[in-house]
């Protein structure tokens, strides 16, 4: 499969189309006219005009690293 413009990855890209598409079953419009019915297909057209932006989350911090940084909030290094 080829890689869709803009997606650093396939999967990616299915991750996007997958929350895109559960968001129009839950009731949200589409924001482009299209023939198709299936939120699926809606979904994979709007990525494909570019009307759906999405982003990589930070990374998250392990529970060491998120309590070490708050212990160092706390008690300052001498």
């Amino acid at each position: 499969m080829k890689l869709m413009d803009g997606f650093d990855s396939n999967y990616r890209y299915i991750l996007v189309a997958a929350r895109r598409a559960r968001q129009l079953q839950g009731g949200a419009p589409p924001v482009i006219e299209t023939h198709s019915r299936k939120p699926c297909r809606i979904a994979q057209d709007e990525i494909k005009a570019g009307k759906v932006k999405w982003m990589i989350p930070e990374v998250v911090k392990s529970p060491a690293e998120a309590a070490a940084e708050m212990l160092e909030k706390v008690v300052p290094k001498h």
